[in-house]
């Protein structure tokens, strides 16, 4: 029988499935219902995965919350939602608690004491404050519920938010035929499907956040499916080699600053632990050096895949290792399953090796809407297909590469300046340990190039040393005009730079939209 770890404790298939039947018992006798929202305040632990298959089975949305939110941002997910309940750790609870509409009914998980651990957490603040209801108790209340289960609508996913308010992507609920459609894709593109005769050889690693939509759907597929599953409770470069090692982690879902962050360990550490369980290790959200995804390659083998899409779509294109290696730079290559285009400003396709803006749709997927914003939905539909908001261009044999964020193209003296262009050096620079490039206002040429940049510990550069870098290896425009050095830049979980929040202090004030 499969099982689900966590730090030291542990939960079999059985008494999982067992737990879920009854939570969705409860959550129908207190009135949940096909279409109701029921919110995740949550980080990676066994009531998340409880708590995100239950509604399902009544035909209602879980919606995974992005629990790093201050009250103000929590507020705004509990109510554009429209949660009719909010499932919440209990450290997590004091924290934005009052932000929840005192008309939604709240279910509090203590906090266990790997993620107390992990993030530094008092203890006090763990335990289910008086006066709650305790979601452990609460589940074992009920009996498992007995009825016919209704077609699951999906997880409510809200985007990140790396540009603006965080948008809820709601699907309707698909068909039997799109829901195996999708499970068989998902089942090909994280390596599930050559082991499905016995699920229980693959034991999966979750080390991001399962608000995100691929982790969410790697780990919650995974679980489906009956393989083991690991949580990670936050990620960490040596503690992943150790659980591989000590778990037998065949199957991992990362992001490239986890692969920077690995690669960043003492030769001596990674040599110090057996990795050779790993059998298929995929990775998307955000761009992966060249330098990086190449050292993967040659300290793991040729195990590591690649594929991108979004929220919205889904994955379109995928490659394995040998791919990336005779195309190097590319996200991978369109799957059958989906179409891709690229198209210019009026929308006409352009050919191969043309820049343009990605546009593309997985055909047999149930359609979506932006919750609560049906103007935003259409909005992002372009030639047909869904705009994910990148900007790139497709080779001759149709592997697709990125060339940046189209939100973040910088527009210099009518020129466009692409600020991934711009990273891929930076990350080459020795001493340079992040880097984010954005535009920022400039009266003469409407913007400027800005370099914000995160340096190794022992570094010492300055703004000059970085220019210099740059003018030896591109045009003397994409040079950034200021260079910003950072303790830490602000990313996402899911490896997505806040450029937002880096961006925004520059343009305040200024009176012209970004």
């Amino acid at each position: 029988m499969s099982m689900i770890w966590s730090g030291d404790r542990s939960v079999d298939a059985a008494t999982l499935a067992r737990r879920i039947l009854q939570a969705a018992a409860g959550l129908e006798v207190i009135g949940i219902g096909p279409g109701d929202s029921v919110a995740l305040f949550l980080r990676n632990d066994f009531a998340f995965m409880e708590a995100s298959v239950a509604p399902g089975l009544i035909g209602a949305y879980p919606v995974a919350s992005n629990w790093h939110g201050n009250i103000d941002e929590a507020g705004y997910v509990f109510v554009n939602s429209g949660a009719k309940v909010v499932v919440i750790h209990a450290d997590l609870y004091v924290a934005v608690g009052e932000a929840i509409p005192e008309e939604v009914d709240v279910l509090v998980v203590p906090t266990p004491p790997e993620i107390r651990d992990a993030y530094g957490i008092a203890d006090h603040l763990c335990a289910v404050p008086d006066g709650m209801t305790d979601w452990n108790i609460w589940v074992d209340s009920f009996s498992p519920r007995t009825g016919p289960a209704l077609e699951a609508p999906g997880t409510i996913i809200y985007t990140s938010g790396t540009t603006g308010r965080p948008k809820g992507v709601r699907r309707a609920p698909p068909t039997r035929d799109q829901a195996q459609t999708l499970q068989t894709l998902f089942m090909r593109g994280f390596g599930f499907a050559p082991y499905m005769d016995d699920p229980t050889q693959v034991v999966v690693g979750i080390t991001g956040p399962m608000y995100h939509s691929a982790p969410n759907a790697f780990g919650l597929l995974g679980a489906k499916l009956g393989v083991n599953v690991v949580l990670q409770p936050r990620f960490d470069a040596e503690d992943l080699l150790r659980l591989i090692q000590e778990r037998g982690i065949t199957h991992l879902h990362m992001v490239p600053i986890m692969f920077s962050r690995l690669l960043r360990l003492p030769d001596e550490i990674k040599a110090g632990y057996d990795l050779s369980s790993l059998k298929f290790v995929v990775h998307a959200a955000a761009p992966c050096p060249a330098l990086v995804k190449r050292a993967m390659i040659e300290w793991w083998g040729p195990i590591i895949h690649e594929y991108y899409g979004s929220t919205e779509t889904n994955m379109v294109v995928c490659c394995d290792s040998a791919q990336w290696l005779a195309h190097p730079g590319t996200v991978g290559r369109v799957i059958p399953e989906a179409d891709v285009k690229i198209i210019d400003a009026a929308g006409r396709e352009l050919a191969a090796r043309e820049i343009g803006e990605v546009v593309c749709k997985l055909r047999a997927i149930a359609d979506f809407t932006y919750h609560g914003d049906d103007q935003k939905r259409r909005d992002a539909e372009k030639a047909g297909l869904i705009a994910p908001g990148d900007i790139g261009y497709l080779d001759e044999e149709g592997f697709l590469y990125l060339c940046d964020r189209a939100k973040d193209m910088i527009i210099s003296g009518g020129v466009n300046i692409y600020p991934a262009e711009i990273e891929a050096e930076l990350y080459k620079m020795p001493g340079v340990a992040d880097c984010g490039v954005f535009g920022i206002p400039d009266e003469e040429y409407g913007e400027a190039v800005c370099a914000a940049v995160q340096l190794a510990d022992d570094a010492l550069i300055d703004e000059n040393g970085v220019r210099t870098w740059l003018r030896q290896r591109m045009a003397g425009y994409k040079v950034p005009k200021i260079v910003e050095f950072h303790d830490l830049l602000p990313r996402e979980d899911s490896g997505k730079i806040f450029k937002r929040k880096l961006r925004d202090v520059h343009w305040a004030g200024v009176g012209r939209a970004i």
